[in-house]
C-alpha cells in the first residue's frame, strides 16, 4: 500500500469535497490495478482458486490468550482473511488480519519471512484478502500476534474501503451496501452471526421437542393466515394470479390433518405494508403447530424457548436495552388478559379507559379521539380494538408479557374460550414495546371455521382490506378431521432485535427494503 493510504487522517483535517474524494479514489484504484498488472507480468496469481486455512483467529486467541509478554511458541497456523491495517518500515512491519471470528495482529519480520516474502507483504493493500502462515507469539508490549513466515494474495481489493473518519457511517448507505457495512463495522457482523446462531438454536430446540421441519409454498393461489395485504404476481403458463404468502399457517395445519402431529417452518413471509422500525415487507417467521395442545401448552413451550435461545446465544437471559434498561427473559412471564391490559392503561397519563367487553364502536372511537388518535380509518370493531392495543398498550410493555383472551373479531382462526364466548383462546407475546409472537388454540370445527370466514367477508365488505378470504380447500381439509392443536408464530427479525439491542428491524435484516433512487 502506498504511504498516503496507510496514514489515518486526523480529526482536525478539513472535510474533503465529493470531487476530491472521487479523485483520490480514482488515484488509489489506478495504483492497485497497476500492482495487479505487475504481479501478473511477473508470473504471479492474483486470483488463486482456493486457500487452505487451518484455523480462525478465535482459535489462536483461545489457545494462546495467556502468553506472557515476549513469549514465542512453536504452534503453527495458516489464517485467511482481510488485511485491515498495515504499518511499519525498514525490516519490520505490522498488520491486522480479520476473519469472521475476530482480528489478530500480524508480526512481519524480514528476517523471518525473507526478502521476497517481505516484498509481497509490503505490496499488499488494505482490504486485500490474504493467506498468512506463521507461529503464535506475544509481543513485548503484550499483543498476541502471528509471526508471519509466508503471505500470499487471495483476492485484490481494488476499491479502497471506507476510511476511519469519513467512511460508511450513514445508516442508509450501510443498509444499501451491507457488504461494506460488514467489513467496516464489526458490530454489524456480530449482529448477523448472532442471528444465525439464534435461528439454529430455535431449530434445535424444536427438533429436540419432537417437531419436524417442513416447507410450504411461497407462491399461493389464495393468501391467508394473517390480516395483511399481499403481493400479487402472475404465472404465465398457468395463466393465473398467485400471491406471495403472508403466512404459512393454513398449509402447516393441513399437515396436522395429514398426521405429522408437530411441524414447524422458518422462512420468509411477504406483506404489502409500510416500512417502520418493526416492519419490513419481507420478513422471517417461525410458525409451529402441535397436535393435542391448546394455547396454554403453547404459552408454556414459548416461555421455555425464548430464555433457552437467549442463554445459548448470548450466555444469559438478561438483555441490556439502550433505552429501556435491563429486560429479563427468564420465566415466568407476566400473563394478563387483553381486556384488563387496556383497562390498566387508563392509569397511565394519556391512557385510554375502555372496557372492550361492553363498549360500543362509537364509545371506542370517542375514547380514541379523546386520547389524540384519529380512528376514522378504523371501520370495524376489530380494527378499533387493535388500535387501542397497538397505540396505547403495546408501546408501554417493556418486560416480557403475555396478553391473552382476544375478542373474536381479531382472531378468525382461534377457538372460543369455554368460559367467555366473546373472546378466544389466543395470546400475543410482547417485550421491549413490540409484539414478537402470536398464538392460539386452533379452530378444528369446519362449520365454525366457515362461519368465521363469512364474518371476515363481512368485514372486508365494510372496508377492511386485510380481512381473510374464504379458503374452501382448507375447510375441506378440516372436514377430514384435525385434532386439538396449538399454533404459534414468532417474528425472527424482532426476536433478533431484542437479542442484539437493535432499535430497527432494518439493522437485523441483511438486505432490507429500500426506496429506489430516482
Amino acid at each position: 500500500m502506498s504511504a498516503n493510504e496507510t496514514s489515518d487522517p486526523t480529526i482536525d483535517a478539513p472535510e474533503p469535497t465529493a470531487e476530491e474524494r472521487a479523485t483520490a479514489e480514482s488515484r488509489i484504484m489506478d495504483d492497485r490495478r497497476a500492482k495487479l498488472a505487475s504481479l501478473e507480468a511477473a508470473g504471479g496469481e492474483p486470483w488463486p482458486y482456493r486457500a487452505e486455512p487451518t484455523a480462525h483467529v478465535a482459535d489462536v486467541r483461545a489457545a494462546h490468550g495467556d502468553l506472557e509478554a515476549g513469549a514465542e511458541t512453536d504452534s503453527h497456523y495458516v489464517l485467511a482473511g482481510r488485511l485491515m491495517l498495515k504499518r511499519g518500515q525498514g525490516k519490520l512491519m505490522f498488520g491486522e488480519l480479520t476473519d469472521r471470528s475476530g482480528a489478530l495482529q500480524l508480526f512481519v519480520s524480514k528476517a523471518e519471512i525473507g526478502d521476497d516474502g517481505f516484498a509481497v507483504f509490503d505490496s499488499l493493500d488494505l482490504g486485500d484478502w490474504i493467506e498468512v502462515s506463521g507461529t503464535a507469539m506475544q509481543t513485548r508490549k503484550g499483543e498476541l500476534s502471528l509471526k508471519v513466515s509466508k503471505a500470499r494474495l487471495l483476492a485484490k481489493c481494488i476499491r479502497p474501503l471506507p476510511e476511519k473518519f469519513h467512511g460508511l457511517v450513514d445508516e442508509e448507505q450501510r443498509r444499501g451496501r451491507r457488504y461494506l457495512d460488514l467489513v467496516a463495522n464489526r458490530d454489524s457482523l456480530d449482529v448477523f452471526v448472532t442471528r444465525s446462531k439464534a435461528v439454529s438454536a430455535v431449530r434445535r430446540f424444536l427438533e429436540d421437542k419432537g417437531f419436524l421441519e417442513v416447507e410450504t409454498p411461497v407462491l399461493q393461489p389464495l393468501y391467508g393466515g394473517a390480516a395483511a395485504r399481499p403481493f400479487v404476481t402472475h404465472h404465465n403458463e398457468l395463466d393465473q394470479d398467485l400471491y406471495l404468502r403472508i403466512a404459512t399457517e393454513l398449509y402447516l395445519k393441513r399437515l396436522i390433518v395429514g398426521g405429522l402431529e408437530r411441524v414447524f417452518e422458518i422462512g420468509p413471509n411477504f406483506r404489502n405494508e409500510g416500512v417502520s422500525f418493526k416492519h419490513n415487507p419481507e420478513f422471517t417467521m417461525l410458525e409451529w403447530y402441535q397436535a393435542y395442545a391448546d394455547y396454554g401448552d403453547t404459552m408454556d413451550l414459548f416461555e421455555e424457548l425464548i430464555p433457552h435461545v437467549a442463554q445459548t446465544v448470548t450466555g444469559g437471559t438478561t438483555i441490556e436495552h439502550a433505552e429501556l434498561g435491563e429486560i429479563h427473559l427468564a420465566a415466568p412471564w407476566k400473563r394478563i388478559t387483553l381486556r384488563d391490559a387496556i383497562l390498566a392503561d387508563s392509569t397511565r397519563e394519556g391512557g385510554v379507559a375502555v372496557d372492550i367487553d361492553t363498549a360500543t364502536e362509537d364509545e371506542m372511537r370517542a375514547a380514541l379521539h379523546t386520547a389524540g388518535y384519529d380512528p376514522k380509518g378504523d371501520t370495524t370493531r376489530g380494527k378499533l380494538i387493535d388500535a387501542l392495543l397497538t397505540k396505547f398498550v403495546e408501546p408501554f410493555i417493556v418486560q416480557p408479557t403475555f396478553l391473552t383472551d382476544y375478542p373474536v373479531e381479531l382472531s378468525p382462526f382461534a377457538r372460543p374460550h369455554p368460559d367467555n364466548p366473546k373472546v378466544v383462546q389466543r395470546f400475543e407475546a410482547f417485550v421491549a414495546g413490540m409484539e414478537i409472537a402470536n398464538a392460539f388454540s386452533e379452530i378444528n370445527d369446519p362449520a365454525m371455521q366457515y362461519d368465521r370466514f363469512m364474518a371476515q367477508g363481512d368485514a372486508r365488505a365494510a372496508g377492511d382490506d386485510e380481512a381473510e378470504q374464504l379458503d374452501a380447500d382448507y375447510i375441506q381439509a378440516l372436514e377430514y378431521g384435525m385434532p386439538p392443536t396449538g399454533g404459534l408464530g414468532l417474528g425472527i427479525d424482532r426476536f433478533v432485535m431484542l437479542l442484539t439491542g437493535r432499535a430497527s428491524i432494518r439493522d437485523v435484516i441483511l438486505f432490507p427494503a429500500r426506496r429506489s433512487k430516482s
